[in-house]
């Protein structure tokens, strides 16, 4: 259906290559938009903690899907949304197999609607549960997303 690109640049400069030494800073670079992006392990791994890590990438994108769907399906059943705002958490745990993986994201949506028609408390979370089964993200990632 459609293809989407990135590229990533990382080079050891002067630096040696024990462990402990080699920065683990690199560019993340998108062709289409053109932006590009400090990344890095982290801080816990030996990264940059002016760079954004993996983990913390995965979760923000995991929640601008949901939020993006979410819009999405809130427009096609009449919703007016205002606001969106969120502020996703990226769990890493220890796995079965002992190695850690993002076993799960929470997110923490907070949404402002307007006009006559208002979800109920369990219209809303339909809205969350349809938005969550339709999120192409979600539906490419073993990782548990929830909402709080």
């Amino acid at each position: 259906m459609s293809e989407h690109h990135a590229t990533l640049s990382w080079s050891r400069g002067d630096s040696g290559f024990g462990y402990k030494e080699y920065s683990r800073t690199h560019s993340w670079t998108f062709p289409r938009s053109g932006q590009s992006l400090r990344a890095a392990a982290a801080p816990a791994f030996l990264g940059a903690e002016d760079c954004v890590d993996p983990e913390e990438a995965f979760a923000a994108a995991l929640a601008s899907c949901h939020m993006l769907t979410f819009l999405a399906v809130a427009s096609m059943s009449g919703y007016v949304v205002d606001r969106y705002d969120d502020a996703p958490v990226g769990y890493l745990e220890k796995g079965e197999n002992g190695k850690p993986w993002l076993a799960r994201v929470a997110l923490r949506p907070k949404i402002i609607f307007s006009g006559e028609k208002q979800p109920s408390p369990e219209e809303l979370a339909k809205l969350h549960e349809k938005a969550h089964r339709e999120c192409f993200l979600a539906n490419s990632a073993k990782t548990a997303v929830t909402w709080e």
